[in-house]
């Protein structure tokens, strides 16, 4: 990609109405545009971010087994009704509206019921199970507050995978598989050393939930963390007897502000019992299925990341999930320079490896601010002196001074 085919610009402000940073930085980038609040359009370079963490998701899924699907966002009242969570009292983040006939739908905040019904002819008997279901949807939820940029949205990207077992040691394997993935998730995200395992209500269905929080100022839960085992509690069940039971000592506890940025439930027969989603087992007697829930916020993460790793100079994306993993930076529009920074565009994006081309004709200072706020892994130079000398400046994103590098080391450092 060159920068002066791209139709985005960065900015050096920001709509005064923004008060988070994440949406700040993101804007000022021009990774996305602000629609309206609560609702934000993922502009080429973020896009790019955002499909790279949904494929490090996606990746973990089908590893562990999951079958990716797509809901409609449309949804029938009928089956909320079923389950009692049509009533806005129930849930109080619906948007409905209406078909021309005066027909009343919803916008799918989440995709339980709708996935039940859609199980519904292909659950029989015993043989069919278990089985994990998911998929990377966009969601719609009538928030109260939307001032936390992308981090909370009344329009954004979730990941939900659904189980469905025959009993509950069944569901509790798969349960803990789960668990496991989602670890691997965040640790190729380049946030799983600030992530952490968190024990959160479990509402009616077992004793605790739990959430993944990582820790960031910009968050909106405080929970007391235990950094040598490497869990928390969330500060809303956080008491003597749950303490006890997980063995941790409140003196040793740190409290600290956290996002959460992914959960799973045990959902038990909440949703299968009332849409009657049973099998029959081996000894021909009938049982209802039992269920989990497991959620990613993809669009979410985007923010987290932003909070947790910016700079002042701005963002800094891991190599896994940047846009691309070099900002080739030409100076001059000399000859040879012209020549020696196509020819290694040419050689990188051969090899695979991604890479924002700024061929712009712009001051050197300029396209470094750029560098910087647009968060690229590595900076690599071409200009006359680096053509004279034959080789390339070379900078990490978060290194303090450039290097000088041949050809045969930059490929060593930079790797597809």
């Amino acid at each position: 990609m060159r920068l002066s085919q791209l139709f985005t610009k960065t900015s050096k402000t920001a709509p005064h109405d923004e008060v988070a940073k994440n949406a700040q930085l993101l804007i000022r980038a021009g990774y996305i545009h602000k629609e309206m609040a609560g609702v934000y359009t993922f502009l080429p370079l973020g896009l790019r971010v955002l499909e790279n963490i949904c494929t490090i998701i996606r990746e973990e899924m089908n590893a562990i087994g999951g079958q990716e699907l797509k809901l409609t966002t449309l949804q029938d009242p009928e089956i909320w009704k079923a389950t009692g969570r049509w009533d806005d009292k129930v849930v109080d983040v619906w948007f409905k509206t209406k078909l021309k006939n005066e027909t009343e739908l919803g916008l799918g905040p989440t995709h339980e019921e709708p996935l039940v019904r859609a199980a519904q002819p292909f659950v029989n008997s015993y043989k069919d199970l278990p089985f994990l279901a998911y998929q990377i949807q966009t969601k719609f939820r009538n928030e109260t507050r939307a001032k936390s940029g992308v981090m909370r949205g009344r329009e954004f990207l979730m990941k939900d995978m659904y189980t469905f077992a025959r009993t509950p040691e069944e569901h509790d394997e798969l349960y803990e598989k789960i668990k496991q993935a989602y670890f691997k998730v965040f640790e190729r995200l380049g946030i799983g050393e600030q992530t952490f395992l968190t024990f959160a209500s479990g509402g009616m269905f077992s004793q605790y939930s739990h959430e993944f929080q990582t820790v960031t100022e910009a968050g909106e839960d405080t929970i007391y963390l235990d950094r040598e085992k490497k869990i928390a509690v969330n500060d809303e069940v956080l008491n003597d007897e749950v303490l006890a039971e997980l063995g941790l000592q409140r003196d040793k506890l740190e409290e600290v502000r956290a996002a959460e940025v992914g959960n799973i439930f045990t959902l038990k027969d909440k949703f299968s019992k009332p849409l009657n989603l049973t099998f029959t087992d081996e000894n021909g007697e009938e049982q209802v299925v039992l269920m989990g829930c497991y959620g990613i916020g993809p669009s979410r993460l985007v923010g987290v990341i932003t909070e947790l790793l910016a700079d002042d100079k701005g963002l800094v994306w891991p190599v896994a999930i940047a846009p691309a993993q070099v900002y080739l930076a030409r100076l001059g529009d000399e000859t040879d320079v012209v020549a020696a920074a196509d020819e290694l565009y040419s050689q990188l994006t051969s090899a695979g490896i991604g890479v924002l081309y700024d061929d712009r004709d712009a001051r050197p200072g300029e396209k470094f601010a750029d560098a910087d706020l647009l968060g690229i892994p590595y900076r690599v130079v071409v200009s006359s002196k680096t053509v004279a000398a034959n080789t390339w400046e070379v900078k990490a994103r978060t290194a303090p001074e450039p290097q000088m590098l041949s050809t045969e080391n930059l490929f060593k450092l930079i790797k597809p």
